[in-house]
């Protein structure tokens, strides 16, 4: 059990202050709700910029309002914190609650940087204090499922990963806050790109399905990043991945998908497949010889882990160690210049979720996500013609058309000057 505040008497529902309870927020206050009504937490705190409603809070009491962060946890004495506040903020609140001796649940992404990222693990280990990243996905059971799956040899010699996400967000996602659709604002940086954001499970699980999820298990990661919409970060994209161990990892997404479908992974073997829709716990497993075989697996919450790891009864199931190497992509991301702007002939704009809202969508995009999880290829050497570079790479490229960043994350940043429309 790790040090910190927790309630003297065992059993005791922890105390717990919300950061950010709109948005995404408001997923985490019905998680607190359930768990409140179990008796494992007590909402005991909210830190928002505009108070909630006694609607919004109805069934859980009446916790202390304010949008002074520190402040709530000296006067709550809670326990634990869950920060689901805009990314450039997780160092600076985890670095407050760890200080404080509260224990975390951070939302992903845990920070816009790698050296963002150093920050939180260096005060959450100094503090002795306990924090899981909020990636749900890796609370599944199908992730050790598919893990030992593959090293009983199933699906024959691991050939590497890939990974598809092609959903869909209109103009409205990237009004939803100043923050979002930004690599940096006011000089910080933001990186709220498709791989490191919205899709950033997909990078995540690709890399536990793989085995490598430590900083060190990464060797190289290659980008390819691309934008649709007039926005500043990415919206179309690639990564490979080369990990230590020789494997690889690759994973194409978009934002701008034509029909939006559940994301998924695919572990390729010399004798099969196996492939997970890591939202919904589901396993298809295709091989030599056998019929497919598909399995539905249970979830753990992370709160809840959290809360039995607090009491002893647990390990952590993604604690910052285990989101490195999904950092070093974050990293290689923001290092690498600045997304290209797709030709007005790769894309067409159409009617929105909200009215008077329109979406663009990239024509073909969802084919090539998917050939990309089939092939580990990125969108230049699947022949995109808007993924092509505009001159011959150099013999040190990857592929055609990747942008590389190294492991290190203390590489240098290279950027176009090209600056997108606002």
């Amino acid at each position: 059990m790790s040090a910190g505040r927790v309630p003297a008497a065992p059993g005791t529902p922890l105390p717990l202050v919300l950061a950010g309870a709109r948005g995404h927020g408001r997923w985490h206050l019905e998680n607190i709700r359930r768990l409140q009504q179990a008796g494992r937490v007590r909402l005991v705190g909210v830190c928002e910029l505009e108070p909630l409603t006694g609607a919004e809070l109805e069934g859980l009491g009446e916790p202390a309002q304010s949008a002074d962060f520190a402040g709530l946890l000296d006067a709550t004495g809670a326990a634990v914190a869950v920060i689901c506040t805009p990314i450039p903020t997780h160092a600076d609140l985890a670095i407050t609650a760890a200080a404080r001796g509260v224990h975390l649940l951070l939302e992903k992404p845990p920070a816009p940087s790698y050296a963002d990222f150093e920050r939180i693990t260096d005060a959450v280990d100094a503090a002795g204090v306990a924090c899981q990243v909020g990636f749900q996905s890796l609370g599944s059971h199908a992730v050790p499922a598919v893990r030992a799956l593959i090293a009983e040899g199933v699906i024959g010699e691991p050939m590497g990963v890939g990974a598809a996400g092609a959903w869909a967000r209109d103009e409205a996602y990237y009004r939803r806050a100043p923050w979002a659709g930004r690599r940096r604002m006011n000089g910080a940086d933001v990186v709220d790109g498709v791989l490191t954001n919205p899709l950033a499970h997909a990078v995540a699980t690709a890399l536990a399905i793989d085995g490598s999820v430590r900083a060190e298990d990464v060797e190289r990661v290659d980008t390819e990043l691309f934008r649709a919409n007039a926005i500043e970060s990415d919206d179309t994209s690639f990564v490979g991945i080369s990990t230590a161990h020789g494997g690889r990892v690759g994973v194409a997404a978009t934002l701008c998908a034509e029909r939006p479908d559940e994301p998924y992974v695919i572990a390729h073997g010399s004798r099969g497949r196996i492939t997970l829709w890591y939202k919904q716990d589901r396993v298809l497993v295709q091989r030599a010889g056998h019929g497919p075989e598909e399995v539905l697996h249970e979830r753990t919450d992370l709160l809840e882990n959290l809360v039995d790891h607090l009491a002893g009864r647990a390990d952590l199931l993604v604690p910052p160690v285990s989101t490195g190497a999904f950092m070093k992509v974050v990293e290689a991301v923001r290092l690498a210049p600045d997304p290209r702007p797709l030709p007005v002939e790769a894309w067409r704009s159409v009617p929105g979720e909200h009215e008077g809202v329109r979406r663009r969508i990239v024509h073909g995009i969802d084919g090539l996500v998917a050939a990309s999880a089939d092939t580990l290829c990125g969108y230049a050497e699947l022949g995109a013609f808007w993924a092509l570079p505009d001159t011959p790479p150099g013999p040190a490229a990857a592929s055609p058309g990747a942008r590389t960043a190294a492991a290190d994350p203390s590489a240098s940043r290279s950027r176009t000057a090209e600056t997108p429309p606002r």
